[in-house]
């Protein structure tokens, strides 16, 4: 039998928080349960909805990885000029390192996030330590077109939403942790000085860069 290996994130372009990157990998009856339970992609359901498939998507899942990318990891491979996508595309090969052990078949499903798919699908193959069972398949919008694809990402989600609400409790009001929340930009600007050593911001970020050049010249504007 052919397993699916569905692989997605959630979390990419936040300034505040973490990247996370899940894989589920499901048989074919796993997903007809999961279609007929409402799985869809995650930002197509309200969190109350994700939080109630969670559950019942690892307990049909074959196996399922979840990777938390810290801002300060995303900030170091930034530095050393590996850029997000590529961030992502070896954090996929290493979610399907992880689970690819004594599986006969399986077709790893992954939304791209690179325009150039064969270029991204090839620096994720590159990275497989064994792929001879392995079939790979990078597409946009995979998440609305392959439901184990879906399922990884709502698992993604709801770890990224749980991290966020962690990280409000710890801090105060932040938000979402985007650029277009109102919230989190008043938070930027407001405690981007006082939080950075924090490791809470992505400082690879123009906007957490633009925020820290505003309390900078704030800053010189009080003397």
């Amino acid at each position: 039998m052919v397993l699916k290996l569905g692989i997605d994130e959630a979390g990419r372009g936040p300034v505040v928080g973490p990247l996370v990157i899940a894989g589920c990998m499901i048989d074919k009856s796993a997903e007809t349960k999961l279609k007929r339970m409402g799985v869809k992609d995650s930002k197509k359901l309200s969190r109350k909805k994700r939080e109630e498939l969670e559950p019942k998507i690892k307990e049909l899942a074959d196996a399922f990885e979840i990777m938390i990318i810290p801002p300060v990891e995303i900030d170091m491979k930034n530095g050393n000029g590996t850029n997000l996508n590529n961030l992502e595309a070896i954090s996929v090969a290493e979610i399907v390192n992880r689970i690819n052990k004594g599986f006969s078949e399986i077709n790893v499903i992954a939304d791209c996030p690179s325009p150039n798919i064969p270029a991204w699908a090839a620096v994720v193959k590159s990275k497989i330590v064994n792929d001879s069972n392995i079939k790979l398949f990078c597409e946009h919008k995979a998440d609305v077109n392959h439901m184990a694809v879906a399922a990884a990402s709502i698992l993604a989600k709801c770890v990224r939403d749980r991290e966020m609400d962690f990280l409000n409790q710890k801090y105060g009001e932040l938000g979402s942790g985007y650029c277009s929340d109102p919230v989190t930009m008043r938070f930027l600007e407001k405690n981007v000085q006082k939080y950075t050593a924090d490791g809470i911001f992505r400082k690879t970020w123009a906007t957490w860069k633009t925020a820290v050049a505003k309390t900078s010249q704030k800053s010189l504007a009080d003397f």
